[in-house]
């Protein structure tokens, strides 16, 4: 009889490039776990305790550490090494007072440190938005998360001014809204694919194009070298009205490396 499911062991070859290991010392690595984010756009709890910050010399130290409830994700230990660790998650170690968020970068991700203050808050994308019988509204954040707006009349659907592609700054890990980012001209974005990742800048136009989806909307943006960046609009993260509302990477620095 053939196997059934997906496969439970990965090969170092086939990981995703941005993952800071060794491709050829050893043949297998940890395969990440079903989860908020898909195996391309995260990285093992595992290896981020391992490769990434050098708490550990083998995995089977790392498994360890995670085990103890040593390392929050948004506010929450996780104590599973296969754990997918993805774009704008916030990683907490109490003992040390270190936090960390995930940003895009190149075509992966990077861990950058951030405040205490500021590791209380993340930002989500709604990707997808549903109103329910009650007259409820349903938001899918980009990071598996459901969040329920409230409507007191079934007739008159709350959450309206939420849109696809806006973003939410929430409080972990309660998942109170904090603040609503629309999609719109003027407002910081930061690039989340693309040979641009990485870069952020102000949205200068977007370029509906007859008979396509709305995320395959061209869109430029424009950085604080004054440089204009093409992308779509699926690669679009707002993250700050007129300001970036999270720490970010020096773009010289971002550019040097790219």
């Amino acid at each position: 009889m053939g196997s059934m499911g997906g496969r439970r062991h990965l090969k170092r070859e086939a990981s995703p490039d941005f993952w800071p290991i060794h491709r050829k010392k050893f043949t297998w690595i940890i395969k990440p776990n079903p989860g908020p984010h898909p195996i391309s756009q995260c990285i093992p709890l595992g290896v981020i305790v391992r490769d990434h910050l050098s708490f550990a010399k083998t995995m089977r130290e790392a498994k360890k550490i995670i085990s103890q409830g040593k390392i929050l994700v948004d506010g929450r230990d996780k104590r599973d090494e296969h754990f997918p660790v993805g774009l704008m998650d916030v990683i907490t170690i109490p003992e040390i007072n270190a936090n960390y968020r995930v940003l895009p970068w190149r075509e992966g991700l990077i861990l950058y440190q951030i405040s205490e203050e500021e590791a209380k808050y993340k930002i989500c994308r709604i990707e997808n938005k549903t109103t329910l019988n009650s007259g409820h509204m349903q938001l899918n954040l980009h990071d598996g998360r459901n969040i329920l707006i409230r409507s007191g009349d079934p007739r008159n659907p709350a959450g309206n001014v939420f849109q696809t592609l806006d973003s939410l700054k929430i409080e972990v890990p309660d998942q109170r809204i904090i603040e609503h980012l629309s999609l719109d001209l003027g407002k910081i974005a930061v690039i989340i694919g693309g040979k641009n990742a990485g870069k952020y800048g102000v949205i200068k136009a977007i370029e509906k194009q007859e008979g396509q989806k709305k995320r395959n909307s061209l869109v430029t943006i424009r950085d604080s070298q004054g440089e204009d960046l093409r992308t779509i609009l699926d690669y679009i993260f707002v993250i700050g009205e007129k300001t970036p509302i999270i720490s970010l990477p020096k773009l010289e620095r971002v550019q040097a490396v790219s």
